[in-house]
């Protein structure tokens, strides 16, 4: 919980001077008692209190390596390791097989540019592709025959010098007929131009060929690819979550050789002042509704600390010792929430989520953008690549259960600085004021999480409670004067 409260200290101006708007402990001390009921009682309260609005921050355990569940949860995780490393290891194999495509498919995208150019209306670039292909064909096709290809015949003893040019210059036989050449020459140049300009038509329907096989070919490979990632996803998921937290493991109550688990939980709850809402209920003035507010959240956050002793109960265990559990509340703005989130994302909180993030790194980015460029070379309107993306991307099914949708990228490229700077804008009046009502609101919340728990379960508990009110800001001449 330290972790959690000094973020919020650390982006909250008004928290890091008076601290968490109200705090309460529960200690439960029964090694007959389980944690589970005591943790989806409070889930399932909070999602009333708070419209469904509760998400888990932390979920992490640790466990004495001497202990059997210690044991049976390594060897859960190894068969889950292990699974997922013999899939990614097709998904290795098939990736290096989709690079060599991509590299074959490049290839013929530069020779096909050739036949292209070669027959372009523009004299200039249709010359420079027919002199490409004509260089292709001699080096490639011609070569075979050794000393009577055009190149043995112009360097060697029979002395045909001016064949590799006429060759290159002319491009049909009429052209041939018409030149100043010996007879000998042209008898050699037309039926090797003849034979090139049939290779020119047939290699360039081949090449085309080819070059559409190689595609479909790319796309079964893709497809492979995003079979073995939805089939490797869970896996990789299991075993993140099963692995145990390190700073747990420092935990003097985990003694190595003692049969001890620690667990640490935390929810978080919110909900949004209504401005129309609590103007109709009378809690703010009605000139509210027309002025310029920032949003304002009641928060909730409690804490479970839990150390227990693993019992197998048929083929899962049961956990009865100590459960601590502790409620605070707080009041943050809209801005202050969004970094609360990043700077959550980016704590060591999470650092077994990173892990596995990167494992998608610009290579992986690099390669699927060229995958996109031959797969969706043909003309699309925007709305029909964002519907293919899914499909063409071959690494987003691995990774899905990490990726974010379209509101929360936008959300993640807003500046870290920018955000806090509009954190830290000092709050006017009516900020003021509806910042009151909702840590008001979060502290009789709070209160009731807990009094109600503690009365549900026959404990000792307060006959009653003052319920916290919102209270108007007071104005510098106020506080000078000692009003209250």
């Amino acid at each position: 919980m330290s972790g959690i409260n000094d973020i919020i200290k650390e982006i909250s101006s008004y928290h890091k001077k008076n601290g968490p708007s109200s705090e309460h402990k529960l200690v439960y001390d029964s090694s007959s008692s389980t944690l589970e009921p005591i943790y989806f009682w409070i889930l399932d309260f909070m999602n009333d209190l708070f419209r469904g609005d509760v998400t888990k921050l932390i979920d992490n355990f640790s466990s004495s390596p001497g202990s059997g569940h210690f044991s049976e949860l390594g060897q859960r995780a190894t068969i889950m390791q292990q699974q997922a490393s013999n899939l990614m290891g097709n998904i290795n194999a098939i990736i290096k097989s989709i690079i060599n495509i991509l590299y074959d498919l490049k290839e013929f995208q530069i020779r096909l540019s050739n036949y292209k150019d070669s027959n372009s209306s523009n004299k200039a670039i249709r010359e420079a592709g027919i002199l490409s292909l004509k260089q292709i064909w001699m080096d490639q096709v011609d070569i075979k025959r050794g000393q009577g290809s055009i190149n043995g015949l112009s360097s060697g003893n029979l002395q045909f010098v001016t064949l590799r040019d006429a060759f290159m210059a002319f491009n049909s036989l009429k052209d041939v007929d018409k030149a100043d050449l010996n007879e000998r020459v042209k008898r050699i140049l037309k039926p090797r131009l003849q034979e090139f300009f049939e290779w020119k038509k047939r290699s360039e329907q081949e090449l085309k060929k080819r070059f559409e096989i190689e595609k479909t070919y790319l796309k079964s490979q893709v497809n492979s690819v995003k079979l073995y990632a939805r089939w490797a996803k869970p896996y990789l998921k299991a075993a993140q979550e099963l692995a145990t937290n390190e700073k747990l493991g420092e935990n003097p109550s985990l003694v190595k050789i003692f049969n001890t688990l620690i667990l640490e939980l935390t929810l978080m709850g919110k909900s949004k002042i209504d401005i129309k809402d609590s103007v109709v209920s009378g809690d703010l003035p009605k000139d509210f509704t027309k002025m310029k507010i920032r949003d304002y959240y009641s928060v909730v956050i409690v804490d479970f600390k839990f150390r227990g002793i693993p019992s197998k109960a048929g083929q899962h265990y049961v956990f009865g010792g100590r459960a601590e559990v502790s409620f605070k509340s707080y009041v943050l703005n809209n801005e202050e929430l969004k970094l609360f989130q990043k700077k959550l994302e980016d704590s060591d909180l999470n650092d077994a989520l990173k892990l596995i993030q990167g494992m998608t790194d610009e290579s992986l980015s690099q390669l699927n953008e060229d995958i996109e460029s031959f797969l969706n070379d043909n003309k699309k309107s925007e709305k029909e690549k964002e519907i293919k993306e899914e499909d063409t991307n071959p690494f987003s099914a691995l990774f899905s259960f990490l990726k974010k949708d379209k509101k929360e990228k936008q959300e993640d490229k807003i500046d870290l600085k920018e955000l806090e700077k509009k954190s830290k804008k000092k709050e006017n009046y009516a900020e003021r004021y509806v910042r009151s009502l909702a840590e008001a609101n979060a502290i009789n919340t709070c209160f009731n999480i807990f009094d109600v728990y503690k009365k549900s379960h026959g404990m000792a508990s307060f006959p009653f409670s003052e319920n916290a009110e919102a209270k108007p800001p007071q104005t510098e001449l106020e506080k000078w004067f000692g009003f209250k």
